[in-house]
């Protein structure tokens, strides 16, 4: 499975972007997807995942209420929808497929990963 995940760029804080997350095989249909950012030089963290069928989703503390997970099934896309963004987002944000169905946090449970694609947010 190859992940590609794209709508990064450079906005202005309390902007929205909204990333998308496109699999190569119709079978991570049937998987978990989550969302996970990393800052050079700290640890990878986690942002949100959703389960196979978008019926269950997980939010970090620290995004929740502003960013929310949503899936197209049909189209094999995981969107990222990020508002009222502010500095401490600013991140390469990564999108992977999980081994199983059930959404999870921990990034060991997630197997396939997409190159990334990077948010900044200035002041």
């Amino acid at each position: 499975v190859q992940l590609q995940a794209c709508g990064g760029g450079l906005v202005q804080a309390g902007d929205s972007l909204r990333l998308s997350c496109t699999a190569s095989k119709r079978t991570s249909s049937n998987n978990a997807v989550g969302w996970f950012r990393r800052v050079p030089g700290t640890e990878r963290e986690f942002v949100a995942a959703i389960n196979w069928n978008g019926g269950s989703t997980i939010h970090a503390d620290s995004v929740k209420g502003r960013f929310t997970i949503s899936r197209d099934r049909a189209k094999n896309i995981v969107h990222l929808q990020m508002n009222s963004l502010n500095t401490e987002d600013t991140a390469v944000y990564f999108c992977a497929v999980g081994r199983s169905s059930s959404a999870s946090r921990d990034s060991n449970y997630y197997t396939y990963w997409g190159q990334g694609t990077l948010v900044t947010v200035s002041s």
